[in-house]
């Protein structure tokens, strides 16, 4: 029991709402984006964060985004000294939706893991890699606030539906170890457990790069998240 609770805390840390869980999140909000604003379509990139869990050895984290023709691949992995993971989402996009094609993910601790796959038939909302990039390409186009929050509806590595609430706040400019970027800030709430949170601030222009993420239970930072690299494919940085 032990394993499973740390690996469902690594992969909670690293992918989103204990969260991306987080996200995880088919259009993953209810509300709709503008019909007249145009979301950015997806850039390759890859980048590379540091992950501070509470507990635990720092960790670095590589996030690629690639294109496979008709579909694109969103692909995470981690390490620490005795834990490692990875997750990996084949998804297509159109104008302003992502659909879920296949999800892979696998997780070990002393040597000892698992690891699952969905189908299509299997996703009837996003999976949570998929999810995040909906999402932080949503971010700023939705009217959702801290007293009108959107609903946010992906599954978990299992195939288990998450549910949980999400709010954006104007843009401002951070500071992480890669440099200063524009930053759209997304609070993620789990309706089930409303003490614990998820801040993610997301790049406005490059769907589904993180540029920090924090994750707070009962007011105490369990999980901090910065980007220290970003590698973007065949474009300027931004």
């Amino acid at each position: 029991m032990l394993r499973d609770s740390i690996k469902r805390s690594l992969a909670g840390a690293i992918f989103g709402a204990s969260t991306l869980a987080i996200c995880g999140l088919n259009s993953a909000s209810a509300a709709q984006p503008d019909e007249a604003l145009s979301l950015q379509p997806p850039k390759p990139f890859q980048a590379q964060y540091r992950l501070e869990l509470r507990g635990w050895p720092n960790a670095t984290i590589t996030h690629t985004l690639s294109n496979e023709g008709s579909h694109w691949l969103s692909s995470m992995n981690f390490s620490v000294a005795v834990a490692r993971g990875e997750e990996r989402s084949r998804f297509s996009v159109n104008e302003n939706t992502t659909h879920s094609l296949l999800y892979n993910s696998s997780y070990s601790l002393f040597g000892i893991g698992d690891s699952y796959q969905l189908n299509e038939r299997d996703l009837d909302n996003l999976d949570r890699q998929a999810a995040l990039f909906d999402l932080s390409r949503r971010a700023g186009h939705e009217h959702c606030t801290e007293s009108a929050p959107c609903d946010v509806n992906f599954v978990d590595h299992r195939g288990r539906d998450e549910h949980f609430k999400y709010y954006a706040t104007e843009p401002s400019m951070i500071n992480v170890p890669a440099g200063t970027f524009e930053a759209h800030r997304v609070t993620l709430i789990d309706v089930e457990k409303p003490d614990r949170h998820l801040q993610i601030n997301f790049h406005p222009e490059w769907p589904g790069l993180i540029l920090s993420a924090e994750y707070q239970k009962e007011g105490r930072r369990q999980t901090h998240l910065t980007m220290t690299q970003f590698n973007p494919a065949g474009s300027n940085a931004p």
